[in-house]
């Protein structure tokens, strides 16, 4: 039989950690003898085997030695008797409890503890694939504004250029507030069982958060204030901010308004008219072709497990293309400032060139969207028709 030798140690003092150490060492049933000589050590530790289910005697040896005989009761820990465990560690379970509450994914949870709220607590409604290799990759993806981007290039560009630029930064503005605003909302209704969606989330919101720093430091690298932001254009986006749950609202934002994004960033990157436009478009793009996977990643599991979802994602497009009818789309100052900037100059041979290159630029949108709308499973006529209708605000 073991013994524990705690000398002149209390109870209160630490010896528990060596009482219960032994004690979860041996089986229900098994004993262990404890010594010590510090005050009430006894009277401490048969309050404690009371409170946690054990049994013990006192025996006194023919030396006049004190020792109590442990003997390890049913329950490792008389804590954990009405204990639940968390699923398992390695795999999400098809529903968290609530009461799992915070604990991590696997964990053996104390009985007694809150009831927490999360909503979004069913795997089938939030999960993807790919979520945790996603969150290492957008982890090991991370930059710094401060030194990812050369601030002090030197370049001089016509106070025109230089506007359309301002405008164009200035749209992206709000619509990177919207795309940040959205994951958000859900991001505290996801339960924390599901931790690679939340860490995803998680990071595009802070990848949100750093495009918002870095073209609003562009608006201003000569001198400039934000320029228009027009009624249309907030009614497009406050329209994301409606959608009824998170598989819609991922839908509507990151497969279809980030997915056309991720074209306007690579058009902006590849006719940016300075360095410090250049590199902070391609950043940013790179950013959200990685918010665009988890979009398709998510929607990919969803429609698997329930494929009648796609009608919903149907009804969500047709449903925000009746909402903006009356909306102006995509505002003249954007438009016109995407074709100078491809132009280049105010002359007529070049801004026929840029308005070529801003039509090819929508084209190469709807392809784009088209492709994922049939990845996911519509119908070539549906995915076509569907496309179409997207909001003329890109977004």
């Amino acid at each position: 039989m073991p013994i524990i030798d705690i000398d002149g140690l209390g109870l209160n003092e630490g010896a528990l950690l060596l009482i219960r150490r032994a004690i979860a060492e041996i089986p229900v049933g098994a004993s262990v003898r404890v010594r010590g000589r510090a005050a009430h050590w006894r009277e401490h530790l048969e309050a404690w085997r009371r409170q946690q289910g054990h049994d013990m005697r006192i025996e006194v040896l023919p030396d006049g030695t004190v020792e109590a005989i442990l003997t390890r009761g049913p329950w490792a820990d008389g804590r954990w008797r009405d204990a639940v465990v968390a699923g398992l560690a390695d795999a999400p379970a098809d529903a968290a409890d609530p009461a799992w509450g915070l604990a991590a994914r696997g964990a053996t949870v104390e009985a007694g503890g809150p009831s927490f709220g999360f909503s979004l607590r069913t795997r089938d409604e939030i999960w993807a694939a790919t979520a945790g290799d996603l969150y290492r990759q957008a982890a090991a993806g991370q930059w710094d504004p401060e030194t990812a981007i050369d601030w002090d290039a030197p370049f001089e560009l016509p106070d025109a250029i230089e506007a359309a630029v301002v405008q164009v930064m200035t749209y992206l503005i709000e619509n990177e507030n919207a795309a940040l605003v959205v994951p958000a909302r859900h991001l505290g209704q996801v339960h924390p069982h599901y931790r690679e969606v939340q860490q995803a989330l998680a990071l595009q919101c802070a990848d949100e958060a750093r495009h918002i720093e870095v073209f609003t430091r562009r608006v201003g690298l000569r001198g400039h204030a934000p320029l228009l932001s027009t009624a249309g254009g907030q009614a497009s986006l406050q329209s994301l901010l409606r959608a009824p749950d998170f598989s819609t609202a991922t839908f509507l934002l990151s497969v279809l308004g980030e997915g056309t994004f991720v074209n306007l960033l690579n058009f902006l990157w590849e006719h940016a008219p300075d360095p410090v436009t250049r590199q902070v478009c391609r950043l940013a793009a790179r950013d959200e072709a990685r918010h665009v996977a988890f979009g398709m990643a998510h929607l990919e599991h969803r429609l698997a497990a329930q494929p009648d979802y796609l009608i919903r994602l149907q009804n969500a497009v047709e449903q925000r293309h009746e909402e903006l009818a009356s909306t102006a789309g995509l505002n003249e100052e954007v438009f016109d400032s995407l074709v100078l900037l491809a132009a280049g100059a105010l002359t007529p041979e070049a801004v026929g060139r840029g308005h070529l290159a801003v039509q090819q630029l929508k084209l190469e949108m709807a392809a784009g969207r088209k492709a994922r709308l049939l990845r996911l499973g519509f119908s070539p006529d549906q995915a076509q028709r569907l496309a179409d209708m997207h909001t003329r605000n890109f977004m």
